[in-house]
């Protein structure tokens, strides 16, 4: 959370400045930055490629619990609550 803070608001303020503020070393925010997708990271990117398909087939008139069965019919593993996150935070 700290880090996502600092890619945020980095040009604001340089890098260092806002290391210090939040207490972290500028060093671990270069490896936060260079640190691949976690699996489920990568698996909410795959999700949500599928979510805007599935949302523009439907000419926008699927909310949360029809595209998750819709998801589901396709064979991915979701659930209610993945669905909606992604769902609210993409828009």
């Amino acid at each position: 959370m700290r880090f996502a803070f600092i890619a945020k608001n980095a040009d604001m303020s340089p890098i260092e400045r806002l290391c210090q503020i939040i207490d972290v070393s500028p060093r671990g925010y270069r490896a936060y930055r260079s640190r691949p997708l976690s699996p489920s990271q990568r698996k909410d990117m795959v999700v949500l490629a599928h979510i805007r398909e599935q949302f523009a087939l439907s000419l926008g008139s699927y909310g949360r619990p029809r595209m998750t069965e819709e998801l589901k019919e396709l064979g991915l593993d979701v659930g209610h609550r993945r669905v909606g996150r992604l769902m609210s935070q993409n828009g």
